[in-house]
């Protein structure tokens, strides 16, 4: 698109938002913005939309996660600097032919449409071909509403603008770290100590005011995810992202070598017609080194025991399999224990029947002991930060443990600080230790 591009209404950006209008103005068409809150992304979204349907007549889409959120946020939204809806002063009356509200559509007099929908619902959007989509409240999002829409894009050479802030380290993190320095993207973090938006004792206000209301941890989390847009602050009701973040500052997340004279062992979470999770572990005194992970889904037993087990070159110790594996399946007759067995894993320790909180409780305990491999425990340590309660819009209330993808990887975790036995103290070669005593694989 040319920087000549007209706007239907006397408007401006910001000057923190001038990077990102420019970027588009001169021909940009994939950008990812993650900024704090009231940073202004839908109304710069809201306003770039309206000059490119101008310009160009088709289709354009702003999407949240749910429909229901997008007629709060966006439909019904009313900018409190002027009283007027934002939708309005974008897409002023002399451009609208018709407005359907319960669609939340508008009808657009060069022949255009506009329209806020839900992105979770991808599938009912089947068969139209946006030029233009705009992914508001991205890290909420289910990513694979972006696999659908990609290719469309790429066909009509439409654009895409990923709007949000951060929610712990997820897909829109990765996407983010992937895309950035990538030809053909616009990226841009904008914490509220770059912007003009707040001032410092107004972030300092916020800031005990979190704290006050949701506590310490959750306080400071909740601003420095929201505010300063640190992507490994703890999401809303996170366990372990707290501890992790302490144990990536302390250097305890990195390259850590499997050693071949100690013995790897895993903790399981085995699903039936959902993800099964492996954690492999070596103990060395006191120190927990978590080495390895494997997640699957839709998996038989047989070929989990391959890909995890014999695919990996490892001096296998105790395999931990929590309690439900000596149930017997229905279609069998035979337990998942005696198929494991069967399938040659011997050493298996079953665990007793657990509460989900002592298993909590025990991965609390272990984390600030281990050590984990940053790039073979990639996935899992995505799970251990997304790992979070449940929240209850009944009561405003945390619950226990959601179940969803990150429930799986949490628990085999889990299973393994609840039943582990400690190693027995271990002197590790000479070479393996500095005369400083710190890990010399770490260095």
């Amino acid at each position: 698109m040319k920087a000549e591009l007209a706007l239907p209404i006397e408007w401006k950006p910001r000057g923190y938002q001038a990077g990102l209008w420019e970027a588009l103005l001169n021909g940009c068409r994939r950008a990812d913005v993650v900024a704090h809150r009231r940073w202004g992304k839908d109304e710069v979204a809201l306003h770039w939309t309206a000059a490119s349907a101008l310009a160009c007549p088709g289709i354009y889409w702003h999407l949240l996660p749910e429909a229901a959120q997008g007629r709060k946020a966006i439909w019904d939204a009313v900018n409190p600097h002027t009283g007027r809806r934002r939708v309005d002063e974008a897409f002023p009356p002399p451009m609208v032919a018709r407005a359907v509200e319960g669609d939340m559509k508008l009808e657009l007099t060069n022949g255009s449409i506009w329209q806020v929908v839900g992105s979770d619902n991808y599938n009912s959007l089947m068969g139209a071909s946006p030029r233009g989509v705009v992914l508001s409240e991205w890290s909420l999002a289910k990513p694979q509403a972006w696999d659908y829409l990609r290719p469309i894009l790429v066909e009509n050479r439409g654009w895409a603008l990923f709007l949000w802030t951060p929610r712990g380290r997820n897909h829109a993190t990765r996407a983010f770290e992937a895309r950035s320095g990538r030809d053909g993207w616009f990226c841009l973090k904008s914490p509220a100590t770059q912007t003009t938006v707040f001032e410092p004792h107004d972030l300092a206000r916020e800031k005990a005011e979190l704290v006050a209301e949701l506590g310490v941890e959750e306080g400071e989390a909740r601003f420095a995810s929201e505010y300063l847009v640190d992507f490994d602050a703890a999401a809303p009701g996170a366990y372990y992202a707290s501890l992790l973040g302490e144990a990536g500052r302390a250097g305890r997340i990195g390259g850590v070598p499997v050693d071949p004279a100690l013995p790897v062992d895993t903790a399981w979470d085995l699903g039936i017609d959902d993800y099964t999770a492996i954690w492999f572990f070596q103990q060395a005194g006191r120190e927990v080194r978590v080495v390895d992970y494997f997640e699957t889904s839709g998996e038989g037993l047989p070929a989990i025991v391959r890909r995890a087990i014999a695919e990996r070159p490892y001096l296998w110790g105790t395999h931990h399999l929590p309690h439900d594996v000596m149930v017997r399946e229905l279609a069998t007759g035979r337990s998942r224990y005696e198929t494991l067995t069967s399938l040659g894993l011997s050493r298996i320790q079953v665990g007793a029947a657990a509460d989900p909180e002592e298993r909590v409780n025990a991965a609390r305990l272990m984390i600030p002991i281990c050590w984990f491999d940053a790039e073979r425990c990639a996935t899992g340590l995505e799970r251990l930060r997304a790992y979070r309660k449940r929240w209850s819009r009944a009561t405003l209330s945390f619950g226990g443990p959601l179940h969803d993808r990150a429930s799986h990887g949490a628990d085999a975790f889990g299973e393994f600080a609840l039943n582990r036995r400690a190693a027995a103290p271990a002197r590790p070669p000479a070479s393996a230790r500095s005369a400083g005593g710190t890990l010399s694989w770490m260095a």
